[in-house]
């Protein structure tokens, strides 16, 4: 049997390139920018009875750089955030602020009225209500039974 000498720290090292390349996955850093995608920004969706309302968080971005369509079964932001970085001629600047173009589409739950959208764009959030289309809202599904004896031939 030959003895094996152990090396802590190759392995660390190892541990480090398998969690850089699943942070890159998760949040990409180098690669995306090349393709020209800068970030993909949060998005948070609430359905009522009325409407759905979707908040995405779009910091650093100004209004007029934003393009926000809504079909009845999407929403499709796009926009810019814009570098507003100045380094003197020594000194280093470092920063880990994503710049350039984003766009992110947004399937929706339900069917909405996509010209009757209302919008705010405050701190850095979106807010948008999507009211439901009339034929969604009042949608009422009938659930068959069977005769009461027997179930539906399912999980019998």
């Amino acid at each position: 049997m030959a003895l094996v000498r152990w090396e802590p720290f190759r392995e660390v090292e190892s541990l480090q390139r398998q969690l850089n390349r699943l942070f890159d996955e998760i949040a990409p850093t180098g690669r995306r920018e090349e393709e020209g995608i800068a970030f993909i920004p949060s998005a948070e969706i609430q359905e009522t009875p009325d409407a759905i309302h979707l908040k995405v968080e779009i910091p650093g971005v100004d209004p007029k750089d934003l393009d926000v369509q809504v079909s009845p079964e999407a929403v499709s932001i796009s926009g810019e955030r814009k570098s507003e970085i100045k380094t003197e001629e020594r000194g280093i600047t470092r920063t880990e602020f994503r710049y350039g173009r984003f766009q992110r589409v947004i399937p929706l739950p339900t069917r909405v009225q996509h010209d009757q959208v209302q919008a705010e764009y405050k701190d850095g959030i979106l807010k948008l209500r999507l009211p439901k289309a009339e034929e969604d809202r009042n949608k009422v599904v009938k659930v068959n039974l069977g005769d009461g004896h027997r179930g539906n031939g399912q999980g019998q």
